[in-house]
């Protein structure tokens, strides 16, 4: 969880990888008529914007009957996620992979859906795993976020936001040198000012009029703008409110039901400042300013 992030030969941060995690096939029936003690489990940390996509499209589907959330808490002397209460035995979220049978290769992160029934890691990629959650069985209707004809536009936002906004902040943050800094936050504006013209002309969602899982990967990132990235990782040249598209559509994102009680503040900053990232070498760089 702390210390410096990986990086390239030329100092540009990149994110740890780790071998994928195929999940099975779901049996929708088998789901649906599940008792309450064997329903899959999502563990998410408050802290993390990858959990907080899973988290968000759980509240938005009303998945609360048919997926049991678990909260993992960040442990800062142990530098690992911490289950309390223990889970099937399991005290760490490492322990719960193991528990499951996952391989040494794997990374015990979060966000990560497990079958107790089976004990199986069922995904623990926060992209796919958005896209697993939209199809997750439901006995009554519910919002689609990736209607078919959306299929491309919500595509083409995960390609271009991604690198450029999701890592983009932390490839300012864990920038080895000032022209690492300097290339991540340009390409970072850069995408940021992609997204309001597109808001300004075809909002007032990011793939037009209705909410898809485009506005899902996106709204972690910004929320945490003000109380972790601008300060921490060096990603000031602009205010949000300066886009006022963005800043629009951030406040319309918020206003959604369910999505406030997924916003904790105190958390991110407790777990950012004070555990997860003790050394940001971005505090050493010229910020960009205008």
């Amino acid at each position: 969880m702390g210390g410096l992030g990986p990086a390239d030969a030329a100092g540009n941060y990149t994110r740890p990888s780790s071998d994928p995690l195929t999940p099975p096939a779901l049996n929708p029936e088998d789901l649906l008529q599940r008792s309450a003690d064997q329903r899959p489990i999502l563990v998410i940390g408050r802290s993390c914007p990858w959990a907080h996509r899973t988290w968000l499209v759980h509240q938005l589907r009303h998945l609360h009957d048919s997926v049991t959330l678990v909260m993992a808490r960040a442990d800062h002397n142990a530098g690992r996620w911490a289950l309390d209460p223990a889970w099937e035995g399991c005290k760490t979220l490492l322990e719960l992979y193991q528990h499951c049978g996952a391989p040494p290769s794997y990374r015990a992160t979060v966000p990560v859906l497990v079958d107790p029934k089976t004990r199986t890691l069922l995904g623990n990629d926060s992209a796919p795993l958005v896209e697993l959650l939209n199809r997750w069985p439901h006995q009554d209707a519910v919002v689609d976020l990736a209607p078919a004809e959306a299929t491309d536009r919500i595509q083409a936002w995960q390609q271009r936001l991604q690198p450029a906004i999701n890592d983009g902040v932390y490839r300012c943050g864990f920038a080895r040198n000032q022209a690492a800094y300097d290339r991540a936050e340009a390409d970072l504006f850069a995408a940021l000012d992609a997204v309001e013209q597109s808001l300004e002309t075809n909002g007032p969602w990011l793939c037009g009029t209705a909410l898809t899982l485009a506005d899902v990967r996106l709204f972690p990132t910004l929320i945490r703008w003000e109380l972790v990235y601008a300060p921490l990782f060096g990603c000031s040249r602009q205010p949000l409110w300066h886009y006022p598209h963005l800043w629009a559509w951030r406040q319309r994102f918020y206003a959604l039901p369910g999505v406030a009680d997924t916003c904790d503040g105190n958390a991110w900053r407790h777990d950012y400042f004070g555990a997860l990232f003790p050394s940001i070498p971005a505090a050493s760089f010229q910020p960009v300013l205008t």
